[in-house]
């Protein structure tokens, strides 16, 4: 297996996870952000809506094949959509929205989802 096709699989898994996360299990979620779900019972909602849309686009990428002529406008997506996070997450915690532990974890989860995009990007075949 290529180490394109490696990072994007792995990021699939990533975004599978944490969608899957964010879908079923948002108190969980809220709890590794450094927050109680009562504390804000309308996080439940956000993240439902975040989970299934990375749950579908986790999908996406694993079932992505490298001669698919769209494979690299959405790793070009993935490439954006991971950088954004990455950049989100570190406007957060230096806003003290997020706090220490799951500010440093979030930032570092994003960027080694954004590395992986990168990767996968990089590595995928161009279209003659």
């Amino acid at each position: 297996m290529e180490s394109g096709d490696l990072a994007r699989k792995a990021l699939a898994c990533v975004r599978i996870f944490n969608g899957a996360l964010g879908l079923f299990a948002p108190g969980r979620m809220a709890r590794s952000l450094g927050s109680e779900p009562g504390e804000d019972a309308r996080f439940g909602y956000p993240a439902r809506m975040f989970g299934i849309r990375t749950l579908v686009l986790g999908a996406d990428l694993l079932l992505l094949k490298a001669d698919d002529p769209a494979a690299r406008r959405i790793l070009g997506q993935a490439v954006l959509i991971h950088a954004t996070d990455t950049a989100a997450a570190a406007y957060a915690g230096a806003r003290g929205e997020l706090q220490g532990k799951a500010a440093k974890f979030t930032v570092a989860i994003s960027a080694v989802n954004t590395v992986l995009a990168v990767i996968s990007l990089v590595t995928a075949k161009r279209r003659s």
